[in-house]
């Protein structure tokens, strides 16, 4: 294992991508932090969400900064309002959904790794905007599903309503 050097990521510093209706901004990978932990602002807007899913290999943290979000996990239902915190942890199934106009999230997923998948399913931001919505643009699903697999995830059902 290498050391890990300490590091600034500013305010607008940080790897964006667009992923499926959102913008996330990479503000630590695992290659920063020597495989510890990812950590990124995600921003959507109302209604974008994730199917139920479930990861193998790390828990998830969810902080909200902006907004209000759904989050179940484990068949427990959390409103999430600024300042909110809500812990995922590995093995046990979870989803959420932006419930205000528009959201803003910082993501911590430990240990890192899984940040992979949002990089290859992603695209290069190309402003520091959340993407309009064009469902044109989105991948084939059965894809997106197999490849959360290659990250030790695994989707279990749709969004929940």
């Amino acid at each position: 294992m290498s050391e890990t050097k300490p590091f600034l990521c500013g305010p607008s510093d940080g790897r964006a991508i667009w992923h499926f209706g959102s913008l996330v901004v990479f503000k630590a990978t695992g290659e920063d932090t020597n495989g510890q932990y990812w950590l990124a602002e995600m921003s959507c807007n109302r209604g974008y969400g994730s199917p139920v899913h479930v990861h193998g290999n790390e828990d998830e943290l969810f902080h909200i900064l902006e907004g209000e979000m759904s989050i179940e996990v484990g068949g427990q239902l959390f409103h999430a309002t600024p300042g909110s915190s809500v812990f995922l942890p590995r093995n046990v199934p979870h989803s959420y959904k932006a419930e205000s106009d528009t959201v803003k999230t910082l993501v911590l997923g430990t240990p890192a790794g899984y940040e992979g998948w949002f990089m290859e399913t992603g695209t290069p931001a190309e402003r520091l905007e959340i993407p309009a919505f064009d469902p044109s643009t989105f991948p084939d699903f059965g894809a997106v599903m197999a490849s959360t697999q290659k990250y030790g995830g695994q989707v279990l059902g749709p969004p929940r309503d």
